[in-house]
């Protein structure tokens, strides 16, 4: 792993890297570049790199910039993200790394969703403890026409965990995967999902930072694999309106000095931090469900519509895996691919440390519950009501900042009037 700028310039003269990608998230997750040679690169360390913020989604919601001359933003490099994308030219290589946003007076910019995870994961540590995080993301496999134009029809009609010749995702599966090898990322198990043409990988546990670095590049690994395959990978909630949606389920446990603490004291940590959850989860689904489609996910083909837990029910919201002590965890079920990662992180970990801050138990939220839901809440049904309760939630306010938090909730109500 390299730790330096040192080791940096010494990795690219002898991997022959003639290109460095800086890459940087808009407000809902979607990934931007800017390339730039390498003689440039110690100029980026030392004063960064400035680009447009008000031509990037989401950034000139925000109040700061009103005008074009107040839009400047720099680009730093982070070091331990730096990754050779093993899809270009092995001669005359590309490389990637993550960038935090910084104002030109080198403070954190507010809007910089990586950031404000990062230093939440640092309040974290300061307490003593570590959380570690796993996905499970689920992504459709599309025909494209003969102009190269995606369309709906599906890559297979297999289904749950089929194999070939039924499931054709196989190969493409297989080569995603050894892609992430390649560039440090491990995937755990691949199959083929219950839709058409669907499929899932899902991802060791890691700390949280480094699990989401990973889901980004993961997102761009399978697009840019499709691609070459000739098909169209598609995240979106609900690709196809009569087949199930795509979810993306949040594996979270909390350490201490390497003891599990979800595994440990009759489950009162766990039950305390998974109640936080269950207790903020109205108030958050905003940024784990973001589209309108998000809403016709949820209540259908297991994905979560009550708000409750369990130990075995797979339509729970929070959903409590059999597992052995190390590996003891919760599963949220609710969160879909179009959510920001970096968001959806911050405030679901945000929630259960406030739930084991506050002491909660999980009494009123009707754990193993299977068919019975009388007296159960639900999430909310739209992105309407999803946006109501996001607006009118001071802990959303707190976790996320009123710059961050209005700027996110300005380009929703702008979708909405569309």
């Amino acid at each position: 792993m390299v730790t330096s700028e040192r080791e940096i310039m010494e990795f690219i003269e002898e991997y022959d890297v003639k290109f460095i990608r800086l890459a940087f998230f808009d407000l809902f997750g979607n990934q931007k570049n800017i390339s730039i040679m390498p003689r440039e690169l110690k100029q980026v360390f030392a004063h960064g790199l400035s680009f447009d913020a008000s031509a990037v989604s989401g950034f000139s919601q925000g109040s700061q910039f009103t005008e074009e001359h107040t839009s400047d933003l720099f680009l730093f490099p982070d070091i331990s993200t730096l990754t050779i994308l093993p899809w270009r030219p092995q001669i005359g290589r590309v490389v990637r790394m993550y960038c935090e946003i910084r104002y030109p007076d080198g403070s954190a910019y507010a809007l910089d969703t990586r950031s404000l995870l990062k230093r939440m994961m640092k309040q974290v540590g300061e307490k003593g403890m570590q959380i570690m995080a796993g996905t499970e993301c689920e992504f459709y496999l599309f025909e494209r026409d003969e102009n190269g134009k995606p369309t709906t029809i599906p890559y297979d009609e297999a289904g749950y965990c089929d194999i070939a010749p039924l499931d054709k995702g196989e190969n493409v599966r297989r080569e995603i995967c050894l892609d992430l090898e390649e560039m440090g990322i491990h995937p755990e198990s691949s199959h083929h999902e219950q839709g058409p043409g669907q499929n899932e990988i899902d991802f060791r546990f890691d700390e949280v930072m480094p699990c989401a670095d990973n889901l980004m590049t993961f997102r761009n690994v399978v697009d840019m694999v499709a691609l070459s395959s000739g098909l169209k990978a598609n995240f979106h909630p609900k690709p196809l309106q009569q087949q199930p949606g795509n979810g993306l389920h949040i594996n979270l446990s909390l350490f201490r000095n390497g003891e599990n603490l979800f595994a440990q004291e009759q489950g009162r940590y766990m039950e305390a931090f998974l109640s936080g959850i269950l207790r903020r989860i109205r108030e958050i689904t905003l940024f784990l469900n973001p589209e309108t489609e998000s809403y016709l996910r949820l209540g259908e083909d297991k994905a979560p519509k009550y708000i409750c837990y369990s130990r075995s029910n797979r339509s729970a919201l929070i959903r409590i895996p059999a597992a052995n002590e190390h590996r003891t965890r919760i599963e949220v079920r609710s969160p879909d691919p179009s959510c920001n990662p970096y968001l959806a992180l911050a405030l679901l970990i945000a929630a259960g440390m406030e739930g084991i801050e506050d002491g909660l138990t999980a009494k009123e939220f009707h754990g193993n519950v299977y068919l019975h839901h009388e007296g159960l809440q639900e999430l909310p049904s739209s992105l309407q009501e999803a946006l109501q309760l996001a607006q009118n939630s001071s802990f959303t306010k707190r976790v996320l900042g009123e710059e961050l938090l209005q700027g996110f909730l300005n380009a929703k109500i702008k979708q909405l009037r569309m």
